[in-house]
């Protein structure tokens, strides 16, 4: 079950971070469509039952939808119940909420610890990623242990798999790894445009650090940060653009860290070259005396590089003085849900398995989220595509088929020289 809490600041909710919810859409749905069969006096006979049922299932939903708004208009209101208690009875109750929250401070306690043992272990795996960088980028070769492993994995996971030879092994760059990587990844694919690709195309590297909470700039708060490292380039001076997620100082009601807010860098793009704007040429009249001059203005667009200016929560002001109607602060919400996926995402998924986006390996443990409200019953004259065998009583699921274990976060095996995910997730 997805869970959102408050935003600092506002009643904005954010997602808890290890229930962020993935809206990622299958891949292939994998369904063939039914066929259609003919209409006779017979189907006519069944069509007259079929309405019936119809009218009777819309009468249902009527009446559930009916109780359904009832029952929402009680949400937080009190039932009396307590109120009602003996004296001595409340007394015991709020005993108990005193015991919780001596397990909330535990759980706080808890968090932290695995916030260290998550630091710590990244820390392990830095000459990796050291080396990782070296070869992408062509400064080093890999060596002939590291292609056999390699090539072990590959055999695993297709047994066609045919071996590279290995005479001739020298440092060769990949090109364009880290841009194909993140277009391999189903929520960043549809963020990064054709106009975003000439920058990306000089991406050396994606790096994770944790903040230090001491600095200023993090305001005593938990959190990580996503740099990203830039070869000189046409578009921007930055050599790095990075990403901060702040957290919560405590543990939300979930039991995990809860988004506090993000910070980017402050793109300094050369001249013409903003990405995240879009230029246009307007014709202006001057209304005393008739001339006309051309004006160039700029208006925001879409652009992967919005990630680095990350959306503000509205003020206590603005909410009170009812600034933003419903579906404003929906549409808030949203963008913020957003940005902290894709955060997430690149801490727990892109950056330690960046070679797997980059296969495309990764795209198969993609785990899609389906909603049961989705899909509808089929009729039994409705199996004529041939998926079901009329001698076989076993049932035959319509989702779509998911490839590889739902293992780990997101579906992908857990890495063993990671802390347990399941245990100790930050996000």
């Amino acid at each position: 079950m997805t869970s959102n809490v408050p935003i600092a600041g506002s009643n904005i909710t954010a997602p808890t971070p290890q229930n962020t919810p993935l809206t990622h859409a299958p891949i292939a749905a994998g369904l063939s469509r039914p066929t259609v069969p003919d209409i006779s006096e017979d189907k006519e006979e069944d069509n007259d039952d079929d309405d019936d049922d119809d009218d009777a299932d819309a009468l249902r939903e009527q009446a559930l939808a009916m109780v359904q708004g009832k029952l929402a208009g009680l949400i937080g209101k009190s039932s009396g119940y307590l109120e009602s208690l003996p004296v001595e009875v409340k007394l015991s109750v709020e005993g108990l909420k005193g015991i919780q929250v001596k397990h909330h401070e535990l759980q706080n306690q808890y968090k932290r610890e695995c916030l260290e043992l998550e630091k710590k272990y990244l820390a392990l795996q830095k000459p990796l990623y050291e080396r990782r960088e070296a070869i992408i980028n062509g400064s080093e070769k890999p060596t002939t242990e590291e292609i056999t492993a390699g090539e072990q994995q590959s055999l695993k996971d297709d047994e066609d798999y045919i071996p590279v030879p290995k005479e001739n092994i020298v440092p060769s760059a990949i090109p364009e790894f880290w841009l194909t990587a993140l277009r391999n990844h189903i929520g960043l694919a549809d963020l990064i445009t054709e106009r975003d690709e000439g920058a990306l195309k000089h991406l050396l590297d994606i790096r994770l650090s944790y903040l230090n909470e001491n600095e200023k700039e993090y305001e005593g708060k938990p959190g990580f940060k996503i740099t990203f490292i830039f070869s000189p380039n046409e578009f921007f001076e930055n050599e790095t653009l990075d990403k901060s997620y702040l957290y919560q100082d405590e543990v939300g009601y979930s039991g995990d860290f809860v988004y506090y807010k993000a910070i980017g860098t402050d793109i300094k793009w050369k001249e013409d070259k903003d990405l995240t704007k879009e230029y246009e040429i307007k014709k202006q009249r001057n209304k005393n005396t008739n001339r006309t001059r051309l004006v160039r203005k700029a208006r925001p667009t879409e652009s992967f590089f919005n990630f680095f200016n990350p959306p503000v929560p509205p003020s206590d002001e603005d909410l009170e003085s009812g600034k933003y109607d419903e579906e404003e602060l929906e549409d808030i919400e949203d963008k913020f849900q957003l940005d902290y996926q894709i955060g997430e995402d690149l801490k727990e998924k892109i950056i330690p398995r960046a070679i797997d986006y980059f296969t495309g390996k990764a795209l198969e443990y993609e785990v899609m989220d389906d909603d049961e409200d989705d899909y509808e019953d089929l009729d039994d004259d409705d199996d004529d595509d041939g998926r079901f065998d009329d001698d076989s009583e076993s049932e035959v699921e319509l989702a779509p088929r998911r490839r590889g274990p739902p293992k780990g976060r997101g579906g992908a095996p857990a890495n063993a020289g990671n802390v347990n995910p399941e245990e100790c997730k930050q996000q």
